[in-house]
């Protein structure tokens, strides 16, 4: 397979493995990816598991036709990408092997009996490797998912060769969806290393990517931002998707009945998703998957030998295993004599970071009761708060109450130009009066938004929760409405007035009227009625505080001479600032930089 003119696919296919690295349920297989570049000198990329020695080595010397190879280059030491070092070195005794220095100590313990001296090539983060008209050049990629894994870019096609990154489960000649595969992978294979994934987006940014090629899964070649997206969203352990998922076990059929009471009122309340994992017989892989995926989870159990049911037990430790976090999660726990499950569970939880409780636990004594009815039905309202309230058709349109959302706080102001939505980040919100109700919001009138504001009159203040993520900074506060879609590809919700709110990542919006307009120099003062104030959620509001403290990225500065920005931290290395330098993350110029 032909990947560009000069780099040509050489791995295989395997349709005989039923559990990968022994845990992970593969039906369509997996494939192992390596990759030749042609060039004045000829560089293979990787190798594959042992089992596939000759059929890799005929795909090898079917490309080569002849010519020997200058280089091996070594990316990842797991075996099932480097098992066949030694053999491809018996059949190429004269090339050079490359790769870093904890790749080559592993070498050493995988292969004891191979002689590489003379014939390896030990390279540094950021060096460069010339084959002719490509430019290889390595960045470290550490845990991601081992301690040696590196990933090459090449100049001259624009490829990202990218290790494990960026793969997938399933073979290459079985067509299915990438994300479903790729998640699954992604959570059980990388998934405790996000923040080392989210390094190496960060050095990924700086590249012109055109194509990416895996070790497992499909050479991606187009809407690389939709995987990159998707990468970014599970390395920061964000939510993807809104609902629910009902995780439980059950021994005699009770809870069972209870979770499937609660997975029905779910639905009737606008869940967009209800997602119901019999622990016992799903794959747990499956399972884990899931939990990742949507941003609220329901435990369910039951006491068991004094502790729970282990089913249970496995599944959260794999969720705790691989950094669960930023989610909510409700109990529900069942016992005829000693019910404890909840307890337990709960503290399984305790190093899992951003957990959102449930106000109450539901504890079942055998089978439901009338009580437990109920407490269902609370639990379902509570879990579906701002879906109900996304709902045209279930929303309280005036609950007033979302003034009390009001404080020093940041907030996306949204509007439309008549051609598309717009929104910006302001931190300027105050309620002036409640008899009649009126609203204040300052915008600086060098936005497009105070431009849009003056000749609609109207707009919807969302206040931020503590749960919005620095993405929601970079779309509304890092970008221009004038050039830029801010609302493409994201879900749209709409109030009464026509205009976008936040369908999450808010406690509350309100829809404002301009009644009257104050010019304040260098920025405008609007002073509206409000015709509509929804609730979303109980969540805290964003103050600016909390921002900087906890959302805002921390520029990893140690060793590093040059300049970061001051808006969204990103590093410029060098000794001198270029004048006309613009942030590649937030756009900002030289005037938002500042000497490490």
């Amino acid at each position: 397979m032909e990947i560009t003119r000069d780099i040509i696919y050489a791995g295989v296919n395997d349709h005989s493995v039923d559990l990968f690295e022994g845990q992970y349920q593969v039906p369509n297989g997996m494939c192992y990816n390596s990759y030749v570049i042609c060039d004045e000198k000829t560089a293979v990329m990787d190798t594959v598991d042992a089992r596939f020695t000759h059929e890799w080595l005929d795909n090898l010397a079917e490309i080569l036709k002849g010519k020997a190879p200058d280089y091996l280059i070594i990316q990842h030491m797991e075996p099932d990408h480097s098992a066949n070092i030694h053999n491809f070195m018996k059949v190429y005794p004269n090339t050079t092997i490359v790769s870093n220095a904890k790749a080559f100590a592993m070498m050493k313990q995988f292969f004891p009996e191979m002689d590489l001296n003379g014939r390896t090539l030990e390279v540094a983060n950021g060096d460069t490797l010339t084959l002719g008209t490509h430019v290889l050049t390595f960045v470290f990629a550490p845990m991601v998912h081992w301690p040696e894994v590196m990933v090459t870019y090449d100049a001259a096609d624009k490829i990202l060769f990218s290790a494990d990154g960026f793969g997938k489960f399933g073979a290459l000649d079985v067509e299915e969806d990438w994300d479903d595969e790729a998640r699954r992978y992604y959570i059980g294979i990388v998934g405790k290393y996000g923040a080392q994934v989210q390094n190496l987006l960060k050095a990924a940014a700086s590249l012109d990517i055109q194509i990416i090629c895996p070790l497992h899964g499909p050479v991606l070649k187009e809407n690389l931002g939709h995987y990159l997206e998707k990468y970014s969203i599970w390395s920061s352990y964000e939510a993807e998707s809104d609902g629910v998922v009902i995780a439980y076990t059950s021994v005699y059929g009770n809870t069972k009945k209870a979770v499937e009471l609660l997975a029905s009122r779910l639905k009737e309340k606008n869940c967009p998703e209800v997602v119901l994992c019999d622990l016992a017989r799903m794959d747990m892989s499956k399972a884990v998957e899931y939990a990742f995926r949507y941003g609220k989870l329901v435990l369910a159990t039951t006491t068991y030998n004094a502790d729970i049911f282990p089913f249970m037990k496995t599944f959260i430790d794999h969720l705790t295993e691989r950094g669960y976090r930023k989610r909510t999660i409700g109990l529900i726990e069942n016992g005829s004599w000693a019910p404890q499950a909840a307890k337990t569970m709960k503290a399984m939880f305790a190093s899992s970071k951003d957990i959102t409780w449930l106000k109450d636990k539901i504890t079942i004594q055998s089978a439901i009761s009338s009580e437990n009815r109920e407490q269902i039905e609370q639990m379902a309202a509570e879990l579906c708060e701002e879906y109900i309230a996304r709902s045209e058709n279930t929303a309280n349109k005036h609950d007033m109450k979302a003034l009390f959302k009001i404080g020093y706080g940041l907030y996306v102001v949204t509007s439309n130009d008549g051609t598309r939505d717009n929104g910006l980040i302001v931190n300027t919100v105050t309620q002036l009066t409640d008899t009649p109700l009126r609203v204040a919001v300052n915008i600086n009138k060098a936005n497009y938004s105070h431009h849009v504001i003056r000749q609609t009159g109207v707009m919807n203040v969302n206040c931020l929760s503590v749960e919005a993520p620095f993405k929601v900074f970079e779309t509304f506060g890092f970008q221009s409405g004038r050039q830029t879609d801010k609302f493409a590809g994201m879900e749209i919700c709409r109030s009464d007035n026509g205009l976008t709110f936040l369908p999450k990542y808010i406690n509350a919006f309100m829809s404002l009227k301009v009644e009257q307009y104050v010019d304040l120099d260098t920025h405008g003062m609007f002073i509206c009625s409000v015709t509509e104030a929804r609730v979303m959620s109980d969540r805290e509001t964003m103050t600016y505080t909390y921002y900087q403290n906890n959302v805002k990225p921390r520029p990893q500065t140690e060793g590093k001479k040059g300049f970061v920005c001051k808006v969204c931290g990103y590093i410029y290395e060098g000794d001198t600032l270029p004048e006309d330098i613009i942030c590649p993350l937030c756009k900002h110029g030289a005037a938002d930089f500042e000497p490490i």
